[in-house]
């Protein structure tokens, strides 16, 4: 028996996009871009370079944890040598330590001499944000982590700063709800064809504008997804799409997440979708005034929602 090919498409963007046909509430809490753009400008212009090599690193590592350091939150430092040099990674933790803990990671090295403005000042400023947000209410159990040496020549290494926070983790063994990697959430553009994709099929299913955010998983996190997505979609006006894919489809584990998979946890990356869309990638053209802080106010919104309602079972 021969299946019909539509059958064949419609089943693949079932599975791969998981459309809704419900969505969470609007959210009544508020973001302000203005202090996005002030830790992003720090990040991308005080503290540039942001490499492994750079003094600024420890900078930005101070600035993170001095900004955490204005909440309620238990701000600990990570420490971890690297040929010979001591990294660390900052970590928020927030709530009773009661629950199934969940994670928010977003690293805050930067590549070679770059600004690093949505690579990642965008994640951590997301970060920063978030741990404003979570100060103002009582939680069981988040732990918002900014990593280290997230960038090339680390990269798929075991000297990542997100592979020995999940190494940790797998050790003192916490019940762990999920991850969540903010990696790149500043860039957008409504412009036609200003989207790419790795495989051309995947325009089938997805906007050729990059003027949304989007969720990237595993091929078998559908139902973790799908948990995050509702909440996040109904959070703000910001349209929200998402792929759960294989692996090796490029770009689905180019981030930390990929460090939490090793050890089963499910973990996945929300973000602008890096170089399919902004041309500055990895670029001396990657600046603050590049990105669009009213839209990152809605992806960090949408993040906090997440949160909250990842706190249930799915």
């Amino acid at each position: 028996m021969i299946i019909p090919a539509s059958i064949v498409v419609f089943g693949l963007w079932f599975w791969v996009s998981q459309p809704l046909w419900s969505e969470g509430s609007r959210a009544t809490q508020q973001v302000n871009p203005d202090e996005l753009r002030r830790h992003v400008q720090t990040l991308s212009v005080d503290f540039a370079p942001r490499s492994h090599i750079s003094p600024n690193l420890k900078a930005s590592a101070d600035y993170i944890a001095a900004e955490f350091g204005k909440t309620k939150a238990k701000v600990e430092r990570q420490t971890f040598t690297v040929d010979g040099k001591t990294f660390e990674n900052v970590v928020a933790k927030f709530g009773s330590g009661n629950g199934k803990l969940i994670v928010v990671g977003a690293h805050y090295d930067g590549c070679s001499s770059t600004p690093g403005a949505d690579d990642n000042a965008s994640g951590v400023a997301g970060l920063i944000e978030l741990a404003k947000l979570l100060d103002a209410e009582n939680h069981q159990n988040v732990e918002l982590v900014a990593y280290s040496l997230e960038e090339p020549p680390f990269f798929r290494t075991e000297s990542m700063g997100s592979f020995f926070h999940a190494k940790g983790l797998s050790e003192s063994k916490p019940a762990v709800k999920g991850v969540i990697i903010l990696e790149m959430i500043g860039y957008f553009s409504d412009k036609p064809d200003s989207q790419n994709y790795p495989i051309k099929l995947l325009k089938l299913f997805y906007p050729s504008a990059g003027d949304f955010i989007a969720l990237v998983g595993r091929w078998d996190q559908v139902g973790y997804m799908r948990a995050l997505k509702g909440p996040m979609k109904g959070a703000t006006d910001l349209p929200v799409y998402s792929v759960s894919a294989p692996a090796f489809l490029p770009g689905v584990d180019f981030s930390d997440h990929l460090n939490y998979w090793r050890y089963g946890y499910n973990a996945v990356m929300v973000t602008d979708t890096a170089f399919y869309r902004n041309p500055n990638y990895h670029d001396p053209a990657d600046t603050w005034d590049t990105l669009d802080y009213e839209k990152m106010a809605k992806v960090v919104l949408g993040t906090y929602t997440m949160i909250q309602n990842s706190l249930r079972d799915y």
